[in-house]
C-alpha cells in the first residue's frame, strides 16, 4: 500500500464536512461555457457559516489527489491522456480548452477536479470514524478507471471505495446511493464484477449516459419519466433505500446527492422541489442512522444556481433533525484551524486501524 497524505488523522473538534476552496473552477469565464455552476460549492460554503453552522477553523480541508492516489483505480494509459487538452475539452464539455496549454488547463481545471476527489476519498475515512461525513464536492459518477466522461475526470467514489477496502479494518462491503438525476455508469463499471459493492441507483431513464453495459451492475434500478414529481420519487427512494440496505447490509454507505433532480434543471428532466431534495437526503441519512451504518455524501450534480442554497439548507436541516453532529459546545480548539494542513500524523497519534504508510513528497 503507498503512503498517501489523504488518510491522517482530524483532530475530534473538526466537524467531518470537507472542503477547500480550491474545488472553485474560475479561469476567464470559460468555465460558464458548461451549464454546471463551478463556484456551487463555495457558495455552499457560504451560507452555513451564514447560518452558523461552520467557521473556517472547524471543517477539514481537503488536499489534492496525489498521482499515486490516483493509481489505486486508474491506469496510467488514462492518467496520461489528461495531459492532452483535447482530452479534457471532451471530457469536461467545454471545448475552448482544447485550444490552450495543458498546464493551464491541469492548473485551473483539473487540479480542482483533483482536490475534490481527495476531499471524497478523505471524507471516506472521516464516515468510518465520525459515522458520518460530506464532502461538499465530488461525486463524479460518470467517470470509471479508464475513461472520464459528463465533467467528470476522476472516479472519485470508486477511489474512496478501494481505499477504505485496502486500508480499513472491518470495511469490505460497500453500498452505492446513486440519486443524482443521471444514470452512475462510472462507478458501475468499475464494481461491475465486484460482490462487495452494491448499487442502487435511480434516475432519469431518458437521459445521458445510457449505458446498457454498466446498467448490469445495478443491483436495484429504478427507471424514472420524465418530469417524475415529489410524491411518487420520495415514496420510491424510501422504498427502495430500506429495501437496499435490508437485502445487504453494507460497512459503508456512499450516498451520490446530486441536486439535478431539481425542478427546472436543464439536464436533469425530473420536477423535484427544493423541500423534496431537502426530505430525499433525511430519508438516506435516517436510514443509516437507524442501522448504525457510516454513510459518505457527495454532491455530485445541479445545473441550477439555487442548487448551492438547497444543498446548504439540507445539511441544516440533517443537523436540526440529529442525523449529523455538530460541536455542541462551539469550541474549535487550534489544531482545528486550517483543517488537514494542521493535522497529525497517525505515528503522533493514539493507534488506529489505518494503513498511511510512509508519508510521500505532495503534489
Amino acid at each position: 500500500i503507498h503512503g498517501t497524505q489523504l488518510y491522517l488523522e482530524v483532530p475530534s473538534s473538526c466537524l467531518p464536512i470537507v472542503y477547500s476552496p480550491v474545488y472553485n473552477i474560475t479561469f476567464m469565464g470559460l468555465e460558464k461555457l458548461h451549464p454546471f455552476d463551478s463556484g456551487k460549492w463555495g457558495k455552499v460554503i457560504h451560507f452555513l457559516k451564514e447560518e452558523k453552522l461552520i467557521s473556517d477553523g472547524s471543517i477539514v480541508e481537503a488536499r489534492e489527489a496525489a498521482e499515486e492516489d490516483l493509481l489505486v483505480v486508474h491506469t496510467k494509459r488514462y492518467l496520461n491522456r489528461l495531459k492532452w487538452s483535447l482530452v479534457v475539452a471532451s471530457i469536461t464539455e467545454i471545448p475552448p480548452l482544447l485550444f490552450l496549454p495543458n498546464f493551464l488547463v491541469q492548473r485551473r481545471v483539473l487540479r480542482p477536479l483533483r482536490t475534490q476527489t481527495g476531499g471524497t476519498i478523505m471524507a471516506g475515512k472521516l464516515a468510518v470514524d465520525r459515522g458520518w461525513a460530506i464532502n461538499v464536492g465530488g461525486g463524479f459518477h460518470h467517470c470509471s478507471s479508464d475513461k472520464g466522461g459528463g465533467f467528470c475526470a476522476y472516479a472519485d467514489i470508486t477511489l474512496a471505495i478501494k481505499f477504505l477496502f485496502e486500508r480499513v479494518e472491518g470495511i469490505s462491503r460497500a453500498t452505492i446511493i446513486d440519486l443524482d438525476a443521471h444514470q452512475g455508469n462510472g462507478h458501475e463499471r468499475d464494481f461491475l464484477d465486484d460482490r462487495r459493492v452494491f448499487i442502487m441507483d435511480v434516475y432519469n431513464r431518458y437521459i445521458y449516459p445510457g449505458d446498457g453495459y454498466a446498467k448490469r451492475a445495478i443491483k436495484r434500478k429504478v427507471e424514472l419519466d420524465w418530469g417524475t414529481e415529489d410524491d411518487e420519487y420520495l415514496g420510491k427512494v424510501e422504498l427502495h433505500t430500506e429495501g437496499a440496505l435490508n437485502e445487504v447490509r453494507p460497512d459503508i454507505i456512499v450516498y451520490n446527492a446530486g441536486t439535478d433532480i431539481l425542478d427546472g434543471d436543464p439536464l436533469g428532466g425530473l420536477a423535484i422541489s427544493p423541500q423534496g431534495i431537502v426530505k430525499r437526503d433525511e430519508i438516506v441519512f435516517r436510514a443509516a442512522r437507524r442501522r448504525g451504518i457510516p454513510i459518505l455524501m457527495v454532491t455530485s450534480g445541479g445545473y441550477q444556481k439555487r442548487t448551492a442554497r438547497i444543498i446548504a439548507d439540507s445539511i441544516i436541516n440533517l443537523r436540526r433533525q440529529g442525523l449529523i453532529g455538530g460541536n455542541e459546545d462551539g469550541e474549535v480548539t487550534e489544531e482545528c484551524v486550517g483543517g488537514v494542513s494542521l493535522m497529525m500524523s497517525s505515528s503522533d497519534s493514539s493507534p488506529s486501524s489505518v494503513s498511511t504508510g510512509p508519508a510521500p513528497n505532495t503534489i
